[in-house]
């Protein structure tokens, strides 16, 4: 998730084209279905309010947080649009009470001892007050977030030292900022401890590392980053309003809790953690502290619908997992907590409330699991089920399992391919023309392009938003210049987004809506991962991250065999070119190889994060060879560099 988030701030941050048409007004049939949204939902706020208000001490100064060379890492004032109750024709008014309530931000007093910041970043900030210092949990996605966070903690608190720092899980919002907080030196000579569920550093640097490209790229749809925050643009994620701007960073953990349940005692704090892999992030642990009577939820429980497949693109998640390791919560530590908090979101008190909402939230996800699983085996697909299936009453109409982040749509599918995969069954869909084909065909059957502008510009009238947004997508890939068709498909996009109740379906369908009538961004400049990812990356993962580069049409008919030898690491890796596939032997040397490398790992790091080039590295002496070292810039030529921004609603190489 790394990437993906960093990339999508990138794009915020530095490639939001101007505007050049739209948005546009709420059309009737959006104004109508909006009004029956706001009909049929008790949609009072005073309540939650209260709770997301409660404790409240202090925000950022200015409501912003400066971020590097001068820009702006965070800022809560483009979200003064969300000051009005009333929810705008062009915000779906449930999404609309959701977006304000995740814009009560600053700094909350929880329990005694406890805080949190929240709202200026995607994620909370928890920190807890030890006996002589400080433990914080999640250190939010960037340094200069959680720098603020910790600078305003300590301008309405005495100071202590950070003497502990508690990851929950390997998604970057939740630990990219840790340099904010700590001082890596003091990590390494043991003043500060690090605590992680076990195989942390397995998911924090691989879970999209081989696929982050793309994961990066739809991150921007998800979060909306290039969509000006405003009533007719981004106003939340459903989690949180939007992602930080800044400085990456990422210290190993010190300790890794590897038992279902662990207690230790942390500043003399006590702490039971609860590993919980395989639900929200491969690895993930919530936890109890009983001298306050507080659960931390992590991200299992959050006052939304979570994401049991993120559009962003992520391997699918267990929800029969996620369930039971909620029931789990409950067994374990019902009546014995007054305050619920999890690291997204505002926290829950009282006993019975705390009960009865992680029972909504177990039974959302096994709602979800079991009644998909029952409707894929009566043979339904999973644009069928996810048509079909409706939330109970008592799920329905409780806010914390609506669909703001995740969706029911969404989830449903996903359980679906997470048990049978893509294919429906239907030997039609086997092999489907591709899209570009499937569109000129398609458009032709329909009586060719003008026929279908008419006829999508009635059903527009009529409000069949997503009947027009798709055949306007055909009519796009058919005819990628069809101005028309661009402008009635966004239009169409604009208006489904104008209704999505899902925080991450309204920037998808507005940053559609954006790029069909301007492109897609400029490309984003050099990525902010830097040498903090690569320490924790296998150095065999660095060669697979190369094999998925491989353009297997410039590497038909060539062989060749490298050795990479590391001295600081004592490793060996033989890399091997045949078959148009590029493979690996760790642990060996190939006896008959082209050529052999000798450098550091560090180098390879600065090669790869491309801080300087291959042919600098040896002419500085860092990287020695034997064999003929034009080998490898054959094997380099046959790479391919990933495009950053590439095409989504419309066909590649169109522009």
């Amino acid at each position: 998730m790394v990437q993906s988030f960093l990339r999508a701030s990138l794009v915020a941050l530095c490639c939001a084209a101007p505007a050049l048409a739209g948005p546009k007004e709420a059309e009737p049939a959006t104004r109508a279905a909006n009004a029956a949204v706001q009909k049929a939902l008790d949609l009072s706020e005073a309540a939650a309010l209260e709770d997301a208000r409660r404790g409240f001490i202090a925000a950022p100064a200015d409501q912003t947080i400066s971020g590097p060379k001068g820009a702006i890492a965070y800022s809560m004032k483009p979200y003064a649009f969300l000051n009005e109750a009333a929810a705008p024709d062009t915000v779906n008014p449930s999404l609309w009470r959701q977006a304000r309530l995740n814009a009560q931000a600053g700094l909350f007093k929880v329990t005694d001892r406890v805080y949190q910041f929240r709202g200026y970043d995607i994620s909370n900030m928890t920190i807890v007050e030890g006996d002589n210092g400080l433990i914080i949990i999640d250190p939010l996605l960037t340094v200069e977030t959680s720098r603020a966070g910790l600078d305003l903690y300590y301008a309405n608190r005495p100071h202590k030292p950070v003497a502990a720092v508690i990851y929950t899980h390997s998604h970057a919002d939740h630990f990219g900022g840790v340099k904010g907080v700590v001082d890596e030196a003091d990590v390494k000579a043991g003043k500060v401890k690090i605590f992680a569920p076990d195989h942390f550093m397995d998911f924090a640097v691989s879970e999209n590392l081989i696929a982050g490209n793309a994961m990066s790229r739809r991150a921007a749809y998800q979060f909306g980053s290039g969509v000006t925050p405003g009533p007719r643009g981004q106003v939340d994620t459903g989690l949180g309003k939007a992602l930080a701007r800044g400085t990456f960073s990422l210290i190993a953990p010190t300790d890794l809790v590897k038992k279902d349940y662990e207690t230790h005692v942390i500043e003399g704090v006590e702490i039971t953690f609860h590993l919980t892999p395989g639900t929200e992030a491969p690895a993930e642990m919530t936890m109890y502290f009983p001298q306050f009577r507080l659960i931390d939820a992590a991200e299992l429980a959050t006052q939304n619908m979570h994401n049991l497949y993120t559009i962003r693109g992520a391997e699918v998640r267990d929800a029969r997992a996620w369930s039971r390791y909620i029931s789990d919560m409950v067994e374990q530590w019902s009546g014995k907590a007054d305050v619920l908090i999890a690291q997204h979101n505002w926290p829950t008190w009282g006993g019975g409330r705390i009960v009865d909402f992680l029972q909504k939230q177990r039974d959302l996800y096994k709602f979800m699991h079991d009644q998909s699983v029952r409707l894929l085996n009566k043979g339904y697909t999973p644009t069928e089920i996810a048509e079909t299936l409706k939330l109970p009453k008592s799920l329905a109409e409780n806010f914390a399992t609506r669909g703001y982040y995740g969706t029911l749509s969404h989830n449903s599918k996903a359980v679906y391919q997470r048990y049978l995969g893509w294919y429906d069954a239907n030997p039609a869909h086997l092999a489907p023309l591709p899209a570009a084909d499937n569109a000129k065909k398609t458009i032709a059957y329909m009586g060719g392009a003008d026929a279908v502008l008419a006829k999508a510009r009635e059903d527009f009238k009529a409000g069949e938003y997503r009947w027009v947004a798709s055949v306007m997508s055909d009519l796009v890939f058919a005819e990628p210049n069809n101005q028309a068709a661009r402008e009635l498909g966004a239009d169409a996009l604009e208006q489904l987004g104008y209704q999505a109740e899902g925080g991450t379906w309204r920037n998808a369908y507005l940053t559609g809506a954006q790029e069909l009538r301007e492109g897609p961004p400029k490309a984003v400049g050099p990525s902010t991962l830097a040498a903090d990812m690569m320490k924790g990356i296998p150095t065999d993962m660095l060669f697979d991250v190369m094999a998925v580069r491989l353009n297997a049409d410039k590497a038909e008919g060539k062989t060749l065999a490298i050795n990479w030898i590391f001295p600081d690491t004592n490793e060996k890796i033989a890399v091997n070119l045949q078959n148009s596939a590029l493979t690996q032997v760790v642990g060996k040397e190939a006896p008959n190889a082209d050529a052999t490398f000798t450098l550091a790992r560090a180098t390879l790091n600065e090669i790869f994060l491309k801080q300087r080039t291959f042919l600098e590295a040896i002419k500085a002496g860092d990287v020695k060879f034997s064999g003929n070292p034009l080998k490898l810039a054959e094997l380099m030529g046959a790479l391919d560099d990933f495009p950053p921004n590439f095409p989504i609603v419309e066909p590649k190489a169109t522009r």
